[in-house]
């Protein structure tokens, strides 16, 4: 029997006990896979031992009812039965798990993610199959006039859909086969700059015309006309004089001397010669967008009381461009402040932005606020749109601030006779809110160690008899009240104690006290106290009174006194048990500066279910001591077994005798 429940538990534990999850399987599979089906992914790890069930594929909608994937029985791969197009779904989430017939679960679920590899299948598409443009005669060569616009199926952030456009062919082909160009990546369509006029040269001769004397031809003296090609900013056509633009880059706000050298005779040797000048000034566009000098901003922490209008942060940016009016900047809080919490202040043509506080913070409603600040030129960025935006991030971490506690008074005064006895309570000092966190009391400069304070209630006593002081004579001390939760926060508050003359101790008329017992262990009950009697001859006889335990460390730890009202109190049993017995507790009882000692007398004893006290009772007059009813028991069983022995030893002896005696003279019995 016990083998039988231990089979059972051991079979029935490991049913019981939750199986881990197994980590998530990532598996790519090439698009439009040319190969073999079906295509083993990758090997699942299923138990050996638990072959008895059936393995179950499921996932998105239709993968189970299209049979997409499997999972191969034997060798425990798991497989595609065709090939996927990414276009029509990208990723898979599948969950395979060993189950038997009735559903349960015997491995598993393990999740498989499934991503289908892109493959450059998809075409590109112009938004247009044809474009109409419109091109003014201003529109300066270099500055893009139209933007072209593609898409393709392809998926995004890879190679096979990173475009690039490029001419095929213009018609006509006139003035110049490679009027314009085309920007690869964005499809900007602009004026070719290279070779574009700048400036057209025209000299005189005033020898015969149509002579060779007057055959004027032109050359370009500076920059060094040995340069080669792809270094030179400008081309001069030595038979017209045209100034065009050369293959060189030019850097916005530079200035180029050009010398052009006029010569006759069509330049030969002998000729003469003339120069001049022609100073050329590039000049700026708006193609730089600006840029934050950081986009992560380190956390900045600000306390929750911090005042609106607080600094939080600066933020810098910078734009490449040269002309003033292309480098205004325009900032703006793009997410993250869906409360208006914050603002930015900048001024017009300034490159910096302070992040100022608007509204006061709350670390219950917000402990962080993640702000992302964009910015943009003012003036309109030439190029394929004012795009999104160069961003920084902000993090802004709120500081929980606790107010330091709040006394229900700045400073405490009391008036003590010298004569107040050890344990006399003199004040209490509590908490201006009573809903606010538990305080820890304490005294600092308590030198003549007079007083002691509760350190959870906040109880001024006196610690031992004023000795020492006398009339009119001021003590001071400082009680000092910290965060139970926060230490580190305090309050602190001055207490002065004016010492007035001993006081007669009259014999106050103590109000009966009614005879009760208290249980222990301890149960819900209690001793009601009562100040004194109203006494119409002494003044100040009626409440409200102050109730006190005695300073004996034993009744406080044995007893409990709490006020009912201005004229009674509520003694009951401070430890759960406490030795049954008659205990005098002494109270101190004061009203103004009068204060007074009673004892009040109270039974503990050990009581029923009914809570009435059991109590010992004393032996009967008459009746035997449990020593005496024991001697007599012990008495009277010796007694008998004395009396039997005899019995035995009688009967004993009668028989041998019997048997002493001859066969002749037992006398014969007799069967009537």
């Amino acid at each position: 029997m016990v083998a039988a429940w231990l089979w059972l538990l051991c079979f029935l534990v490991p049913q019981a006990l939750p199986r881990a999850q197994p980590a998530e399987l990532y598996v790519e599979v090439p698009e439009n896979y040319g190969g073999n089906f079906p295509l083993y992914l990758t090997k699942l790890l299923l138990p050996r031992e638990e072959t008895e069930g059936q393995i179950v594929v499921s996932g998105d909608a239709g993968v189970a009812g299209e049979g997409l994937f499997a999972v191969d029985p034997e060798s425990g791969f798991l497989l595609v039965t065709r090939a996927l197009d990414r276009e029509e779904q990208a990723e898979y989430q599948l969950q395979v798990t060993l189950e038997t017939e009735n559903r349960r679960v015997l491995w598993g679920p393990q999740p498989v993610r499934v991503r289908v590899k892109d493959e450059n299948d998809q075409v590109p598409h112009f938004s247009q199959a044809t474009y109409k443009v419109h091109l003014s005669r201003g529109t300066r060569p270099g500055v893009p006039f139209f933007f072209l616009e593609a898409s393709d199926g392809d998926e995004p952030g890879t190679t096979n859909s990173d475009l690039r456009f490029h001419i095929l062919n213009q018609a006509p082909a006139q003035p110049a086969s490679d009027m314009f160009q085309l920007e690869p990546r964005l499809g900007a369509l602009a004026l070719s700059p290279e070779g574009t006029k700048v400036a057209k040269i025209s000299a005189e001769d005033a020898d015969a015309p149509s002579s060779p004397n007057s055959h004027v031809v032109y050359q370009l003296l500076s920059p060094e006309p040995e340069e080669p090609a792809e270094l030179r900013a400008f081309e001069l056509d030595s038979t017209s004089g045209s100034v065009t633009l050369g293959a060189a880059q030019l850097q916005a706000g530079q200035n180029i001397l050009l010398q052009v050298l006029a010569m006759d005779l069509g330049g030969t040797d002998g000729g003469l010669s003339s120069t001049c000048e022609i100073p050329v000034t590039i000049t700026d566009i708006n193609d730089h967008a600006p840029e934050f000098t950081t986009s992560q901003i380190e956390p900045v922490s600000l306390p929750e009381d911090a005042e609106p209008g607080t600094l939080v942060t600066t933020l810098t940016a910078t734009d490449a461009d040269l002309e003033p009016a292309f480098r205004l900047m325009d900032f703006a809080i793009e997410a993250g402040d869906e409360e208006g919490t914050f603002s930015l202040d900048w001024e017009p043509d300034s490159a910096h932005v302070q992040l100022r506080l608007l509204k006061n913070l709350s670390y219950e409603a917000a402990p962080s606020h993640k702000l992302v600040v964009v910015v943009r030129n003012v003036e309109e960025l030439v190029g394929p749109g004012p795009g999104p935006g160069a961003t920084a991030t902000v993090t802004v971490l709120v500081e929980r601030v606790v107010p330091p506690p709040q006394l229900d008074r700045e400073s405490y005064e009391a008036s003590v006779p010298i004569s107040t006895p050890a344990g006399s309570l003199l004040l209490t000092v509590q908490p201006s809110d009573p809903l606010s966190s538990p305080l820890r009391f304490s005294l600092v400069n308590d030198s003549e160690g007079w007083l002691c304070i509760k350190e959870i209630s906040g109880e001024v006593h006196t610690a031992r008899p004023l000795q020492g002081a006398q009339p009119g004579d001021m003590y001071t001390v400082l009680i000092e009240a910290q965060d139970a939760d926060e230490p580190t926060l305090s309050t602190s508050a001055t207490l002065v104690i004016h010492f007035l003359k001993a006081l007669p101790a009259p014999t106050p008329t103590l109000a009966p006290v009614p005879s009760r017992h208290l249980c222990t262990p301890r149960q819900d009950h209690g001793v009601v106290v009562s100040g004194p009697r109203e006494d119409p001859d002494r003044a100040g006889g009626h409440g409200p009174f102050s109730f006190a335990l005695g300073p004996n460390p034993t009744v406080q730890r044995d007893w409990r006194l709490r006020a009912l009202n201005g004229s009674h109190a509520y003694l009951t049993l401070g430890l759960h048990w406490v030795e049954p017995r008659e205990h005098v507790v002494p109270i101190a009882v004061s009203h103004n500066d009068q204060i007074w000692q009673i004892q009040v007398r109270v039974i503990v004893c050990r009581c029923n279910v009914e809570g009435q006290c059991m109590r010992k009772v004393g032996r009967m007059k008459g009746m035997p001591t449990k020593l005496s009813a024991v001697g007599i028991l012990v008495g009277t069983l010796i007694a008998i077994g004395i009396f039997l022995i005899l019995i035995f030893t009688h009967l004993t002896l009668a028989r041998k005798k019997d048997l002493d005696q001859p066969v002749d003279s037992v006398p014969l019995k007799v069967a009537v």
